[in-house]
C-alpha cells in the first residue's frame, strides 16, 4: 500500500516555482490540493489530474452514512478524466476547505474575495 509521504511527495513534484499549496485534503487513494493557480489531484504514483480553476467545470461532494464522502471533479476539456476520490470522515474538514476554496476561484471575476483571503483557517495546508 503506497503511503502518505509518497503521495505528497508526487503532488511536491507537480508544483510549479513559486506556486503554492493553500489547501490539501487526503482522499483514500490520493491528495487533493487547491495551489493559488490550480487544482491537483496526485496519486502515490502518478498526478491524476492537475488543471488551472477555469478548467473545472463541475465539483460535487456526497456526504452519505456510514461510509467515506465521493468528491468528483469533471474537467471542462474531455480529454483530462474525472476524479472520482472517498473522502474519509476525519477529512471532511479539510475537504471543505479546499471546496470553499475552489468555489471562490469558480465564482465570477468581479468578485472581490480570493481563494487565499477566504476566513477559512489554512493550517490544513
Amino acid at each position: 500500500m503506497e503511503t502518505e509521504h509518497e503521495t505528497h511527495a508526487v503532488l511536491r513534484q507537480v508544483l510549479e516555482p513559486g506556486e503554492q499549496v493553500h489547501w490539501r485534503a487526503m482522499a483514500t487513494d490520493a491528495v487533493l490540493a487547491v495551489t493559488d493557480r490550480r487544482l491537483v489531484v496526485a496519486a502515490p504514483t502518478r498526478v491524476a489530474l492537475a488543471i488551472p480553476f477555469e478548467g473545472v467545470r463541475r465539483i460535487q461532494f456526497d456526504i452519505e452514512r456510514n461510509r467515506p464522502a465521493t468528491l468528483v471533479v469533471v474537467p471542462e476539456l474531455g480529454h483530462h478524466e474525472p476524479q472520482v476520490l472517498a473522502i474519509p470522515p476525519e477529512q471532511y474538514h479539510a475537504a471543505a476547505a479546499a471546496l470553499v476554496a475552489l468555489g471562490l476561484a469558480l465564482a465570477p471575476m468581479e468578485s472581490s474575495v480570493r481563494p487565499e483571503e477566504s476566513s477559512l483557517n489554512s493550517t490544513n495546508a
